[in-house]
């Protein structure tokens, strides 16, 4: 919308949007009448439509049309977790901040249960007086001081599922799929005590900030998560005023302004919101992260210091840990005959790859992949007479396992146990096996946090200079409210807990640790809480050790981002670097990124011109990635005071292999709170420095009572990092 035309109200916003619409006279060739089913009025300045592509022609012509998107879908990407977070009533994070108090959480995904446990509003206040939403659920009594509004937006995904025609009725936003339900929990649900899964992982449910509201917006569903869709919620999350949004979907890397999430999410940001979004499940493979926007809390997956333990016994004594959440007590675990399918379905367990073959009354080992899931090979395997099912992990996901609810016996293993399995087993003309279930185990003895295998990696290719992801949290076997009852009737609705995996998972815990900053610090910008939540993480695991990835191999920043979420610390960070709205705008440019690709992305007339670009390393982030050649490269650094009035800190620096750096000055010395002070970080290369790789290191400003840690990232032997 152009800058001068001022309008007075959503209607006439409305009537303005429609006005680019062709009239039916324009458009009589073409079988599709131009429909509005979207108005934008707080993220984008724009709407969405049913239109083809001579509609789009016809409306490109007109004053004041900038871009047009053809709309797409994406994917959607606890008893332990706050224990393993050092989330504690009496002391810490959740005693500072009343444990997200007053904080509102707008939950972006397949909608909510209501009626779930996890959603009583026992022990909080009305909502703020700020709040402006509304419950869209059949009954509006089924909002409460918990879920205090709840909308619904899935018109696009139910356009592709009619396949462009009217999507019909609007849904509720109730989920019908599950995952929505237990992303909101983890975020925000209230305590429920005595819960388990199928027996397992038993304890006290509760949300990172269980005293903090929910908002929930349905904009996924089963077909998946529609671009328009997203949108809309963004703008109804800014219009009703949330403080945090969580967002646990997104597709591939996209440049920002052709990206809802990251155009909404500016917009979120302009009006002082965190916003915290999955960075994909797309690993272990380099530069698959997504929802890589600078002004994006980007999020890991990792795992926890729990295993819900099954052990594979071999004939020859040989053990294998695994995990499996049905550990049903009337198992024996007796050495029964094992078979290892040859054919290359058999080796998947698919369907109908076992009929041919004995398998009554043994063991089977199947193959991960193949297009079937962990359960499904279960199903395959007992509908052929098999009592029992081991399934080996593949090369890539080697020692990341999942605790799935198995309808048979099972143990999910590491490829190289399942190695083991498959020699042991050429070796012995009559093979067996036991599975053992051990329960649930809790503690130091489990390695944690281990990188997924799933949680996608950097570098990113929309920002390369852009250290992605930001941070890692818990994402693997989560535990959370859930819709359904699990097992053969898994789509009959009753109030349950579940255990699944994702960045899915991860984001929310880090969006419930955003809600309990805001609570403590009102006057922090996103920016700000984003900086508290890197600059006070954990590098090592519990071990004391470098966290390591789903090889057991030290995990590098691609995978870890800043590090492990430490929500204690990330209350009372001593310094912080803040980043405003406007300074993205020269970063923006930077990108070379044309005007009106910079227009669509802040929400205002832009001109490149009257800026001076600078470097994505120059944005005052609280990493630091460079690419050398033969110069020397420096960046420009500010941090605010939030620790002491009176601090002194010094620089301790660990410098990358093969990499000189030099930081001026090396001692900032504070007199007074929300004071800032800069530096400058200079990277230069040594002269027996190997070219062609990337190299790690970080930077400490260390004062007596904080430690403010930045991770860098340095590729060497080229002006740009190579994209492969």
């Amino acid at each position: 919308m152009p800058e001068e035309r001022v309008l007075s109200d959503s209607e006439s916003i409305d009537d303005y949007y429609r006005s680019f619409l062709p009239t039916v006279t324009d458009t009589l060739e073409d079988s599709l009448v131009p429909t509005m089913v979207y108005s934008y009025g707080q993220v984008v300045s724009g709407f969405a439509a049913r239109l083809t592509a001579n509609h789009v022609s016809l409306m490109s012509e007109k004053i004041g049309f900038i871009k047009a998107y053809p709309d797409r879908l994406i994917p959607l990407h606890t008893t332990r977790t706050p224990s393993f977070l050092g989330l504690d009533i009496a002391n810490g994070i959740w005693n500072v901040s009343n444990s997200g108090k007053d904080v509102i959480i707008g939950v972006l995904d397949t909608g909510a249960i209501p009626t779930h446990p996890s959603f009583k509003d026992d022990g909080m206040d009305p909502p703020p007086t700020t709040w402006k939403g509304t419950c869209e659920y059949a009954s509006s009594s089924s909002c409460n001081n918990k879920i205090i509004g709840a909308k619904s937006f899935v018109q696009g995904s139910q356009a592709f599922k009619a396949h462009g025609k009217s999507a019909g009725k609007p849904l509720a936003p109730v989920d019908d799929e599950g995952h929505g339900t237990h992303t909101a929990s983890t975020a925000a649900g209230n305590l429920v005590p005595n819960v388990d899964v199928l027996g397992q992982a038993k304890g006290d449910a509760v949300g990172v900030a269980p005293r903090a509201y929910l908002a929930i917006y349905k904009v996924c569903s089963r077909e998946g998560c529609a671009h328009s869709d997203i949108l809309a919620g963004l703008d109804a999350a800014v219009a009703d005023g949330v403080h945090v949004l969580s967002l646990s979907l997104g597709g591939p890397p996209r440049a920002f302004y052709s990206d809802p999430i990251a155009t909404g999410a500016f917009a979120a940001i302009q009006k002082g919101i965190v916003v915290s979004c999955a960075g994909g499940n797309n690993g272990p493979n380099a530069q698959t992260v997504s929802n890589d926007a600078p002004w994006i809390l980007t999020v890991g997956a990792s795992s926890l210091d729990r295993s819900i333990r099954s052990t594979v016994r071999l004939g020859d004594g040989t053990e294998i840990f695994g995990e499996t959440l049905y550990q049903p007590k009337d198992f024996a675990a007796d050495q029964l005959p094992l078979v290892v399918p040859q054919s290359e379905d058999g080796r998947y367990c698919l369907s109908g790859s076992l009929d041919n073959l004995d398998v009554q009354g043994k063991i089977v080992l199947c193959e991960r992949g193949g297009g079937s899931g962990t359960i499904e090979k279960g199903a395959v395997a007992n509908a052929a007479g098999a009592v029992g099912v081991i399934i080996m992990n593949d090369e890539t996901n080697a020692y990341s396992t999942t605790a799935d609810p198995n309808l048979i016996p099972a143990s999910l293993i590491p490829y190289a146990g399942g190695q083991k399995v498959i020699a042991y087993a050429k070796s012995n003309p009559k093979p067996t096996a036991a599975i053992a279930f051990m329960g649930t185990l809790i503690g130091r003895s489990i390695q944690s946090p281990v990188i997924a295998s799933f949680s996608s990696r950097g570098p990113s290719v929309t920002t390369p200079g852009i250290l992605k992801p930001d941070i890692i949290g818990p994402g693997l076997n989560i535990l959370a409210a859930w819709p359904f009852r699990l097992g053969v009737n898994y789509t009959v609705r009753g109030p349950t807990f579940n255990v699944i995996s994702g960045t899915s998972m991860s984001t929310p815990h880090l969006s419930g640790v955003a809600a309990l900053i805001k609570s403590a610090q009102p006057d922090w910008s996103p920016a700000m809480i984003k900086s508290a939540i890197m600059t006070t993480s954990d590098a090592v695991n519990r071990q004391g050790k470098p966290i390591a990835d789903e090889r057991l191999k030290p995990a590098n920043l691609f995978a870890t981002g800043a590090g492990h979420v430490n929500p204690s610390k990330a209350v009372d960070p001593g310094l912080v670097y803040d980043i405003l709205p406007e300074d993205y705008i020269p970063y923006l440019c930077g990108l070379n990124y044309t005007d009106d690709d910079v227009t669509v992305i802040v929400h205002k007339k832009i001109s490149c011109a009257d800026y001076e670009k600078i470097a994505e390393g120059e944005l005052n982030y609280p990493s630091f990635t460079a690419s050398l050649s033969f110069s020397k490269v420096t960046f420009n650094r500010t941090v605010m005071n939030v620790g002491e009035g009176s601090s002194t800190y010094k620089v301790e620096v660990d410098a990358p292999v093969g990499v000189s750096v030099v930081v001026a000055p090396q001692t900032l010395s504070f007199r007074t709170l929300k004071e800032k002070m800069s530096f400058t970080v200079t990277f230069s290369l040594l002269k027996s420095t190997a070219e062609g790789s990337y190299v790690e290191g970080q930077l400490r400003w260390v004062s007596a009572k904080h430690t403010v840690r930045s991770p860098i990232s340095v590729y060497l032997g080229s002006k740009s990092a190579p994209l492969t």
